[in-house]
Parts: C-alpha cells; structure tokens; sequence
C-alpha cells in the first residue's frame, strides 16, 4: 500500500485506512500498535541520535535513554557540548546535587546569555523564510541581519530607558519582528511577558500585572482570514504601561509616552549581550492551573537548553533544515520554536495568516519545510477542507504533533500526505517542563497517535489511584522523576513545591516524583498514548485552560445558576471538545444557551475556545465537600453519546 501511494498519491485515503485497520487486528497484540513508518539505515545513521549513540558505544535506543537518566550529569554535558552552548564564563560543574531532585543547581559557576547560542550559524546562512496570507512569494532573512535586527532592538530598549531585569511583554502575532522583540529583549537583559494575540483586554491586563511588565510591544492590528484584528486597542483598554507599536495604518494615535517599532530601533547594529545567572530570568509564561489566575512559569538561561535538546535528538533538527510550527509568542512552542530552530543552525519558517487555508499548505512547500510541527485541531481542519490537495510536501522529513492527545486516522493521513516517508514524533509537555517528558525519535518505529519514549535526560511513571505501577493495556496519571534542566524550580505567582511535589507518592523504587497531570495509557511493546488531562484543566485548540477559568465566565451569565465545564474526546481520540452542564433559573432553549455563552467566552477570555455541547440538568454532583465531580460528567457524557465525534 505504502509503495501504491509513493506511485500515485491520489489513491483514495479510505482505501489506505481500511488497509492499516485490517492490518492492525490482525498484528499480535503483545507487539502492540501497528507501525505506519519504519526507520531506514539511511535516516538512522544521519540522525543525531545514532551519533550520541555512536559517541558512547550504545547500540540500542532504550538503552540510550536509560543510560541518559541514570548518568545525568554526563548527558547534559554531552548534550551542552553538541548544542556548542555559549558561555562567558564555564560552569564549575554541569549539576550541584545538594538541593535533591527538586531544587538542584545546574551550570554553577557559569555565566551566559543564551541569546548567544542562537547566532552560531555564519552571517550568510538563512535564518527566517517568511510568508504572508495573499502576500508576495517568501522572503528570506539571514543569521547576520536578523542578528543586526535584534541588536537594534537591544540597543533601543536601553536607550529608551529600560533596565537589566525590566519585564517587556509581547502581545502580537508570531512575525519576525516578533522574533526580533523576543531576542532582543532577552539579550538586554529583560525578561519577556509572553500575552497570546487572541486574548481579551481583560486577560492582557492580568497577565501584565503578573509579569510585573514594564513595557509591551504590539501591533496596531494585525489581518488574519480576510479579518483586520486590533491589538493596541486592547493594550489601551488594559491599561497597559508604555507601549511600542508596529503600525500598519496610519489612522491609529499612540497614548502620550507610546512610540513606534520605528523609533524604537537604535541605528546601532552592535550589542555586547548582557550575561549572568543561568537562573536570572528570561521569560514569563503562562499555564492554567485549577484555580483562579493562571500560573506564571518563569523560564531562564537554562530552559532554551531543553528546547534545543529536544529539537536535536527527538525531532532530529541540523543545519539545513527549515522548521515550521503554527503557534504564537504567548504560549510555550512560540519560544520553543525560536529557540529549537536557530539553536540548532537551522531555518525559522513564520506565516503569516491562517494556517489552516491552502496559502499556508503551500508556503510549507515553497519554503521547503523539512520539520512540520503542528496540533491535532489543524490536521483535522486540513483533512476536512482540502487544503493539502494538490500541494507536494515531500520535503518533509518529519512531523511533530503537540496540544491535544491525537486521532489516528487524522495522523494516519498525516503520515499519508508525505507518502509515509515522514514520522509524526509525537510530543508531549508543558510550559513547565520548556519540552517534552514524552516523545518519539526518528530512530524507532511510528504509529499514529502513540508515543515512543520519555524524553532523554528525564524518566516518568505511569501511577494508578494506589499509587502502583500501571500494566500494559491501562492508563493512569503521569508523575516525573527529576531532576532535568528545563523543569521549573520555582512560580511567581503559587507555592511551586505545593504545586508539584506536595502529595506526590514515591517512586517504584523509592525516588522523589513530580506531578503532571496528564492521563497517559501504557500500550504493550512500549507504546503510550494520551488520554487528556487527569486534573481539572483541558485543552482547547492547542491552549490549556482550567476548568475554573472557564466556569467563573460561563456562570456569570445570567440565566445560569452553576455550571461545569468537562472536556470530552471524540471516539478514536483527538482534540478535547468543551462540554457545558448547566443548572439553569427558568427556561432555555439549549441551542440558543450555547451561542450566548460562545459568545461570552470569546469576548472575555478567548475566542479560540468553542464550546461543543450545552447539557441542561437540574443539579451536578458533588463530593461530600461540595466539590464538583468532573470526572462523573465526563463519564455520563460519554456513556449517551457512544460512537459520536
């Protein structure tokens, strides 16, 4: 089958679906799923992985990955090594052990701005290739002006009076302006407040007052699908501090104190990168805990390490590559992907517009993609419209899917669109974790929606209610054994131990666990698969957000007397569908219910999040301490809704 769709690509995909399912049953179940790609000697030998492995003498991967925890001091000074991390000052020692598992101290002694380790490529090699929505072909940038760029910038910031540790927000679309603002200010020794476009006024302000931001940059408005969308508007609505503005019309007026992009940029295309801790801070991202404002993740000089580390070995990036990922500065893969692509030497692939329309299928061509990351909700929007058709990705050497547990026959199409020479490497983390805990590699075999591996330098556990180490064929509730450089070892705005080690059992072998949160199923042959969240967060189009969040809006309108926001997967698995329970005073149509409270969550927190169903009951259920029971509605949903999605 694999050999008729390379010959001739329009053979139907229900046709290539039926083929892999009748395969499937038909594969022994201790192996455990049915691989749609298979890694030839060619890409193994080339790949990144097989090189640590060939540096060590190891000939197995599961061993790699079990000699990458068990020595891990030696590992991540391997890996520092390989990435050819810039230091002004060497650490004394890759990792101080006094503090235990949960506070360790890495790179002690060191000095460093990790802006730095961005800019190892030569001048004349291709940084960023950008594309427009209906915009001219794509345009390219260079390692050496982008870095005068970002330099202008860092220039700008200091002249224009901000500070070594000042927080400078960013609330715009990914651009490469954007990268710019981003390294920028990392370089000058601020720290980033990371805001995603798409939220409200109300959610901007929040997030500026967390991140302590003494400055934002933005865009007058920004054109998304035919659609002009104001951002200044929002920051003044906010009442944002002083604001930079990238103008693209001329109607806007600035507020007394605002200055544009312009105006910004020093002349200066020279700056001598402000150095320090590995721990000084560098960003403030944000991550939806269970309740009330969501938690602020600081990341520091170190957490880039883990973005390149994971871009190295799991998603196997080289000089030469070109790396594309829709996402957005204001969540965790906006950073990830700068700091994955240019920390490796390779391209930086931006669009901007909608990536579900076929001008990004196309880019992703004309660009020459080797690494296409996307999220589950996009595949599916491409399935379904079309988009792909016609459009020739053979460039691509590997998919990488993160957000959303996936859907197999999504994936399997995914897979389908490369002619299945391309692996989607699954991947799964958090802000939190600045990566992957768990992930695939181009070194093993790929089956649709399923995982291959913790991730290298870090091990986990699958627990179940007891605290006992799950079978084959059984999920339960994923815990971390730490350390690793990446994971937070502090919040700006929670009790970090309280969030992450409080509670935790121990280890099947005694060791100090860290929670995560995610449901994961341990598959037989050593596969896994995502089952969602087991707290009360979920994710929505790629954006986690807590079930708290999302019910202190839906209840304060006002037919609703209370309410439970659950998150539901589609059978066969995918991108959480939002599930209202609501309680009502008096009488409503359900269907007419749904679009109001849509419309509230889109104008106040996101209007990325789309509600699915509204259920109207007369009461939800409680615990004894009153506490809602989610996981209850979740199960009763799922029982009078069989076979939909």
């Amino acid at each position: 089958m694999v050999e008729r769709v390379r010959t001739d690509p329009n053979t139907p995909f229900d046709e290539q679906w039926r083929r892999f399912s009748e395969l499937a049953a038909q594969r022994p179940a201790e192996l455990g799923p049915m691989p749609a790609w298979l890694p030839s000697v060619e890409r193994t030998v080339r790949s990144n992985v097989a090189a640590l492995m060939a540096e060590l003498g190891i000939d197995d991967y599961r061993r790699l990955h079990r000699w990458s925890v068990e020595h891990r001091n030696d590992f991540w000074a391997m890996t520092l090594d390989r990435l050819g991390i810039r230091f002004a000052s060497p650490p004394d020692s890759t990792i101080d052990p006094a503090g235990g598992p949960a506070q360790p101290r890495w790179l002690t002694g060191a000095r460093l701005n990790i802006v730095d380790s961005c800019f190892q490529a030569s001048q004349c090699t291709i940084a960023v290739a950008v594309g427009r929505e209906g915009g001219p072909a794509v345009q390219t940038v260079t390692y050496g002006e982008l870095e005068a760029l970002v330099n202008r910038v860092a220039n700008g910031l200091r002249d224009h009076g901000f500070r070594p540790g000042d927080g400078i927000a960013l609330y715009m679309p990914m651009t490469l302006k954007c990268v710019a603002a981003y390294l920028g200010a990392v370089r000058a020794g601020c720290s980033v407040v990371s805001i995603a476009d798409s939220f409200s006024a109300e959610e901007v302000a929040r997030r500026l007052r967390i991140g302590a931001a003494s400055g934002v940059i933005t865009v007058d408005h920004f054109d998304r699908g035919g659609k002009k969308i104001p951002l200044y508007d929002k920051v003044v609505e906010a009442a944002a501090p002083r604001a930079v503005v990238i103008r693209s019309s001329s109607e806007i007026v600035l507020r007394d104190g605002d200055l544009e992009w312009d105006d910004l940029l020093s002349e200066s295309t020279d700056f001598a990168s402000v150095v320090g801790d590995p721990y000084d801070m560098t960003n403030v991202l944000f991550s939806s805990g269970t309740t009330g404002d969501p938690k602020a993740i600081p990341w520091n000089h170190l957490t880039p390490i883990k973005c390149m580390m994971d871009g190295h070995f799991h998603h196997d990036i080289t000089p030469g590559d070109v790396v594309a990922w829709p996402t957005n500065i204001g969540w965790m893969m906006g950073p990830w992907l700068i700091y994955a692509a240019l920390g490796n030497r390779a391209c930086l692939a931006l669009f901007e517009g909608l990536p579900t329309r076929p001008g990004f299928t196309s880019f992703v061509r004309d660009a020459g993609v080797s690494m296409l990351g996307v999220v589950p909700s996009l595949v599916r929007a491409w399935r379904s419209s079309g988009a792909c058709d016609g459009v020739d990705w053979s460039r691509v050497e590997t998919f990488s899917s993160t957000g959303e547990p996936s859907n197999r026959s999504d994936y399997l199409w995914l897979m389908s669109r490369s002619g299945y020479r391309a692996p989607v490497v699954e991947y799964c983390g958090g802000t939190e974790i600045g990566g992957g805990y768990i992930t695939g590699t181009v070194v093993q075999p790929a089956s649709p929606a399923t995982f291959t591996t913790a991730s290298l330098g870090l091990d986990m556990v699958i627990l179940d209610g007891d605290g006992h180490v799950v079978a084959d064929g059984v999920d339960g509730e994923v815990f971390l054994v730490p350390p690793s450089i990446g994971l937070s070892q502090s919040l700006l705005n929670r009790d970090h131990d309280e969030v992450y080690y409080e509670g935790c059992p121990s280890g099947p072998d005694g060791q100090v666990l860290r929670r995560h949160g995610d449901q994961m199923e341990r598959l037989p042959g050593g596969w896994y698969r995502a089952h969602g969240r087991a707290d009360d967060t979920m994710n929505l189009g790629g954006i986690k957000v807590s079930s708290v969040e999302l019910e202190s809006v839906l209840g304060s309108h006002q037919p609703v007397a209370e309410c439970a926001a659950v998150a539901v997967q589609p059978e066969g698995g995918g991108a959480d569908q939002l599930v209202v329970f609501a309680v009502l005073d008096g009488e409503r149509d359900p269907g007419e219910l749904r679009a109001e409270l849509g419309r509230l969550l889109s104008r106040r927190l996101n209007p990325l999040f789309k509600i699915h169903d509204v259920v109207v009951v007369d009461s939800l259920p409680r615990t004894a301490s009153n506490k809602l029971m989610r996981r209850e509605l979740r199960a009763r949903y799922g029982e009078l809704h069989v076979g939909d999605g």
